[in-house]
């Protein structure tokens, strides 16, 4: 089958040829030796497991590839045991296998049979390539190499690694490639190092292996990356075994194209998906059409004619315009508020709507346009006394109040000056952290496209910029939550800067400056996740019956929902663990009428307690007890004796 198609492949590559550098080609420079080349010492442990391809060359058209490997300080490592040339494939290009066909991989074959040469380098052979395909120096050439975790014939420990290297068919620089995503982007999400699914810890390695080639050999269209890649990211239908559904990636991503497909210079055809429409990769989140059968579409039997109607600034725009214009719409309104407390314990909220440029505009302007505006108020930044649900100690929960809600003022709010007024019942306001009361408000504004539109019962809705909003009784300064555990930024990495948190039930809150009130070193507001504590408060169970305190939910949430991309890796989310915070914390509501001390509840959100190893009440914890008791021993646990949790490593022990 190739023979027959070289001169055209040959035509095709000339026509549409795109030069890349590809980094690391030259491999380490190891020590005392040759630039290129390994020397020095062998690597005596190895945290890090780096592998490069320093060399190709071609016996009889079968590849002879030299992997070079070291540890995290460039030392060579000498005895891996498990280590393969998972997939050498090679490009057939755009068109060749069809027209309107995009680029595809093509496997060629695998080898674990390798020379140690004792000196960091392992020399690959193939003993045969796959006999129906035909080797073509012409295309490019790429391997995949792995090493499964194990240990060198002395014990040491040896972590997994993947690589994957592209090069011309005489063991150079490829002229071109086909890179749409890279692993950079996925590890916003998925921890570096954890596997994706299968064994595979990098998106280069899935992509290796789910080529058209093997979903077509298969008959299963929806195993081919291109495919499957976009199923396990949108809710349109159920996908690979046990029925798994991919709804936790779609809520997370919420339709962002962009969130995944983000342009770099390292990446040569980051427009591919735009450029080459295909009806394999259109049918993964269309699961409307049948092409062949014209249903939901006009008929079309292959991809010869998907470029004349779906051009690529065509396709860019109806896959980016979603996100682009959520963004056009939030930036169109801010909000500012005030909070103060009164005598009769109640407390003033005023919130102020701005325009683009910052100038504070009469709500009664946009009033008819406005979903929802949520308020949601609290006491005791640090450890919320108002419940989720009625405290048991305080008899309050928290104050959810709307003061717009399908464009209507609500009982109890006023206009004034052009601003909304609301004044809370009495709060619980006492001294010190109880001083002050916080309000946290969500704004959803109706919209068609652009333009912010009156809203009707089959509106498009947008949630703008979340804000927050502190006040005290006193008068004096008001107390504040750190901010140098999470920062939103962290969130932002895997959810995009659009996320609208919990719209459908709220109003929808933007984690942006709004509701910031700290700066970092170089001046720049912090985003942190204080403001959720207004609703996830230590007390009062949520609708599941299980603890609402963000301590717990958070990593409840993280560890049942999107474990599989974060393991337990606690730098995907937090950039430092505030242990002083525990100081000022008392008993949470573990499950519904039953409480636990904070560090335990904290620590056994992710851990099962018998998980931990000793008993938990023996270091002084209060696991499901009743509040009084664990409210008294909040301040007795004596887990940091012992415990140092860092985030580099939330399991480290005092030795």
């Amino acid at each position: 089958m190739m023979n027959a198609q070289k001169s055209k492949i040959a035509l095709l590559l000339a026509a549409s040829v795109v030069t890349v550098a590809l980094t690391g080609c030259g491999g380490s420079d190891g020590n005392d030796g040759k630039p290129g080349e390994p020397g020095g010492e062998p690597a005596g442990s190895i945290h890090k497991l780096n592998l490069d391809i320093t060399k190709v060359n071609y016996e009889n058209g079968s590849p002879v590839v030299t992997v070079f490997a070291t540890n995290e300080d460039d030392l060579p490592i000498v005895g891996l045991t498990n280590l393969e040339i998972k997939k050498a494939l090679q490009l057939i290009p755009q068109g060749a296998t069809g027209p309107g066909n995009s680029a595809n991989w093509q496997g060629l074959g695998s080898s674990k049979n390798y020379v140690d040469n004792k000196n960091g380098s392992y020399t690959f052979k193939f003993d045969t390539f796959d006999s129906n395909k035909v080797f073509n120096a012409q295309l490019t050439q790429r391997f995949n190499v792995v090493s499964a975790a194990g240990k060198l014939p002395d014990g040491t420990s040896v972590p997994v690694a993947e690589m994957v290297e592209d090069f011309d068919g005489q063991g150079n620089a490829p002229l071109y490639t086909k890179n749409i995503v890279s692993h950079e982007v996925c590890t916003t999400c998925h921890v570096e190092g954890e596997k994706i699914y299968h064994q595979a810890t990098e998106v280069e390695t899935c992509i290796s292996c789910h080529t058209q080639e093997f979903a077509d050999g298969r008959g299963k269209p929806h195993v081919a990356f291109s495919h499957l890649i976009h199923n396990v990211h949108n809710a349109n239908k159920a996908w690979g075994k046990n029925n798994k559904v991919p709804e936790v990636a779609q809520h997370i991503v919420q339709d962002n194209c962009q969130v995944c497909h983000v342009e770099s210079d390292m990446l040569t055809e980051a427009k591919n998906w735009s450029r080459i429409p295909t009806m394999e990769v259109c049918s993964s989140c269309h699961v409307d059409i049948d092409f062949a059968a014209g249903k939901g579409h006009s008929q079309q039997l292959d991809n010869s004619n998907c470029i004349a109607c779906h051009n690529s600034n065509w396709t860019a725009e109806l896959h980016t315009g979603k996100t682009a214009e959520k963004k056009a719409v939030m930036a169109q309104l801010g909000m500012s508020a005030t909070l103060a407390g009164q005598e009769d314990n109640t407390a003033v909220l005023t919130v102020t709507v701005f325009d683009k440029d910052g100038n504070a505009i009469d709500a009664a302007s946009v009033q008819d346009k406005i979903k929802r505006l949520e308020t949601i108020t609290n006491v005791g930044p640090n450890f919320p006394i108002m419940g989720y649900n009625p405290s048991p100690v305080t008899g309050y929960k928290k104050v959810a109040k709307d003061l717009v809600k399908d464009g209507a003022l609500q009982d109890g709010v006023t206009l004034v000056d052009g601003k909304l007024v609301f004044t809370t019942p009495a709060l619980p306001f006492g001294a010190g952290d109880t001083d002050t009361a916080f309000t946290f408000i969500g704004l959803e504004m109706c919209n068609t496209g652009t333009t912010l539109t009156a809203c009707t019962a089959d509106s498009t809705t947008t949630s703008m910029k979340a804000d927050l909003v502190f006040g005290t009784k006193s008068s004096n300064a008001p107390s504040m939550r750190h901010v140098n555990s999470v920062n939103f930024s962290a969130c932002q990495n895997c959810h995009s800067e659009t996320f609208e948190i919990h719209k459908g039930y709220h109003a929808g809150f933007v984690m942006t400056e709004q509701v910031s009130h700290s700066k970092d070193a170089s001046d720049k507001p912090i985003v942190g996740v204080d403001a959720c504590v207004t609703c996830h408060t230590p007390e009062g169970a949520g609708y599941s019956g299980t603890g609402m305190a963000l301590e717990i939910r958070a990593h409840k949430t993280h560890a049942e929902k999107a474990n599989g991309l974060i393991g337990d890796n606690c730098t995907q989310c937090h950039n430092d663990f505030n242990l002083d915070a525990f100081k000022v914390k008392g008993a949470m509501e573990f499950n519904k009428g039953s409480y636990t001390t904070p560090i335990t509840a904290t620590c056994t959100s992710c851990h099962a307690p018998e998980s931990i190893g000793h008993g938990l009440e023996n270091m002084g914890a209060i696991v499901n007890g009743d509040y009084t008791q664990a409210n008294q021993a909040a301040q007795s646990e004596t887990c940091f004796y012992c415990h140092t949790p860092t985030v580099a490593d939330h399991t480290q022990v005092k030795m």
